[in-house]
């Protein structure tokens, strides 16, 4: 195995990580959406903690983990599907073009 395996030489005019950072948010747009959801839920629940009223501080911490996995997952999901949707129209568009 190579040693530098995980290292990679980024492509040319890609000289910092703001710049590799935009490209991959413009490769895959769901994942920093998924993210910024994420860190919206976490906020708001934590800004909520006051008004939590007799629920326990686990119980309200568990709604918070669940609440903020579930944008995650939701984001993965329409990543996929739209993934699916795309290769599905790209493929029927091609056997059209074929017959």
């Amino acid at each position: 195995m190579s040693a530098d395996k995980g290292w990679s030489v980024p492509p040319e005019g890609e000289n910092s990580v703001s710049e590799r950072l935009l490209r991959k948010t413009r490769e895959s747009p769901l994942v920093p959406i998924g993210l910024g959801g994420c860190l919206v839920v976490a906020a708001y629940r934590i800004y909520r903690l006051k008004a939590r009223g007799s629920t326990k501080m686990s119980i309200h911490l568990i709604h918070t983990r669940v609440a903020a996995q579930a944008c995650a997952v939701g984001a993965i999901m329409l990543g996929a599907v739209y993934t699916m949707y795309r290769d599905f129209i790209r493929r029927t568009a091609q056997d059209a073009g074929e017959k």
